[in-house]
């Protein structure tokens, strides 16, 4: 009997002493703060870590897809009717971009490397071969045309020698001539009286098989949450583009795939040179990946807003004070003097005058939007999309009758959508870490649970001990014989 009591008993103390260490724990949050700890440690460029692996050759697919703006009716366009073009593509490539020149520095705290970016046309992925024809504005012509338009005698002479050899406001190439690079005839003609100028045009040329210069990253060594931030590009200090203390990525999908513990206040910083500038995203929506939980961020409005929105892209206003709107970027000064353009695809997020100037804009978030899906506890990268457009500022040029009667307008060329999904192969390893992490995390809570199950036990126990006595005293006869 009295054992069965130290027994009962003993049940009710390991109960209390279950609910104690239980709210003892999640208080103190010590579990959270061990896998922070534990991620912490692996979040660094390092010779042996998976970080490091991930971030030197990047293990998930990254593919380029290119659509293009046919336009279909450019005599109306030149007689000062509004463009009108449909959208072909996709012509995707999967894009290889190792680092290269790996070479650490400062005793282990930085790491300098170049990131060259291979691209393979992929025609099962592809509306068609890199042989289809696109008829587009002349990017050749009309940055010729800008730019000798105030020069008369120069503007005479370029303009009868587009006469002569029938080149206009619009031209017609193969898909892989427009991006990878072709032989321009006016750029020839005129590299003969300036040299340094290349007489091949592309889009996208010299880019193949190629590097934009020399990055040094931070490792993370010192601070986990400066993990593969760019301290310098070609030289450069980054110092005005990114703070300590916020998670960057490096050109969008590229870089490193960890980045320190995201939380939904994050402003994720991404460097982009076709922008000439950092994007930045905030956080948007919970999402799924792969079944692995993610937090989606996408740039906002202000991105690419007007200066008097965003002050910070008043430097994008060219000439100064000239600025377009809301929705599109003036890059020609970091595009060797070419009118380009950037936006978001299909102008989505732009002041509506653009889509409506041009007949085939259809902007959808869902097709349209860059986002980038990462899992809060490590950081990881599950999916990305970049998406950008490349248009042409267009107008009438009183010295080159080749541009007829056309409006002024910001006409479509492409946009493209550079994107990565997590393989199979990390989503099967981070399930089991978050797996690993419910457990851990709920560890609290289960000796909690324990500790109220063992409660509930020894009051039943105790209830049932005096059950017996009560019994044996009602079955005492009243009198005794």
């Amino acid at each position: 009997m009295l054992l069965k009591s130290c027994c009962i008993y003993s049940t009710g103390v390991l109960s209390i002493l279950l609910l104690i260490l239980g709210i003892a724990l999640v208080l103190s949050n010590v579990f959270p703060h061990f896998l922070q700890s534990m991620v912490e440690k692996e979040v660094v460029l390092k010779n042996g870590t998976e970080a490091y692996e991930a971030w030197e050759n990047p293990p998930a697919p990254i593919y380029m897809q290119f659509y293009f703006f046919n336009l279909t009716n450019p005599e109306e366009v030149l007689d000062g009717g509004q463009a009108a073009v449909v959208e072909i593509g996709p012509y995707t490539y999967r894009e290889y971009r190792p680092m290269e020149q790996v070479d650490f520095q400062d005793n282990g705290t930085k790491v300098a490397a170049v990131n060259t970016k291979t691209y393979v046309f992929q025609r099962n992925m592809s509306r068609g071969p890199e042989s289809d024809l696109i008829r587009t504005v002349n990017i050749p012509a009309m940055t010729v045309m800008e730019q000798f338009k105030d020069s008369t005698i120069f503007a005479n002479l370029i303009s009868a020698y587009m006469k002569s050899t029938g080149e206009g406001l619009f031209t017609t190439h193969t898909v892989g001539e427009l991006l990878w690079g072709y032989e321009d005839p006016l750029l020839k003609a005129l590299s003969a009286v300036k040299p340094d100028l290349d007489s091949v045009f592309g889009l996208f040329y010299k880019s193949n098989a190629s590097n934009d210069g020399e990055y040094v990253f931070y490792t993370g060594q010192q601070n986990y949450k400066d993990f593969a931030r760019v301290d310098t590009w070609k030289g450069e200090s980054m110092l005005n583009w990114w703070t300590s203390d916020e998670c960057n990525m490096i050109n969008g999908t590229n870089g490193a795939s960890f980045h320190p513990v995201i939380t939904k206040n994050e402003t994720l910083y991404m460097f982009s040179s076709d922008l000439c500038r950092s994007l930045y995203a905030l956080y948007e929506e919970d999402v799924t990946v792969k079944g692995i939980p993610g937090y989606r961020f996408s740039p906002p409005s202000e991105v690419f807003a007007n200066q008097t929105i965003n002050p910070a892209n008043a430097g994008f206003c060219v000439p100064a004070g000239n600025c377009l709107g809301s929705g599109v970027l003036n890059v020609s000064m970091c595009k060797q003097g070419a009118p380009i353009i950037m936006s978001s695809p299909h102008f989505y997020q732009a002041d509506e005058k653009f889509v409506r100037d041009v007949f085939g804009m259809k902007p959808k978030k869902e097709q349209h939007q860059t986002t980038i899906d990462i899992n809060p506890l490590t950081g990881i990268i599950l999916q990305a999309a970049k998406r950008l457009q490349v248009n042409v500022y267009v107008e009438k040029i009183a010295t080159f009758s080749q541009t007829g009667n056309v409006r002024t307008v910001i006409f479509p060329v492409l946009y493209l959508n550079e994107s990565v999904v997590i393989d199979d192969l990390s989503a099967t390893k981070l399930k089991v870490i978050m797996v690993e992490q419910n457990v851990v995390v709920n560890i609290p809570f289960i000796l909690i649970g324990l500790g109220i199950l063992l409660g509930g036990i020894f009051m039943l126990l105790m209830c049932r001990q005096k059950i017996p006595e009560s019994t044996a005293a009602e079955r005492q006869p009243l009198l005794s014989s």
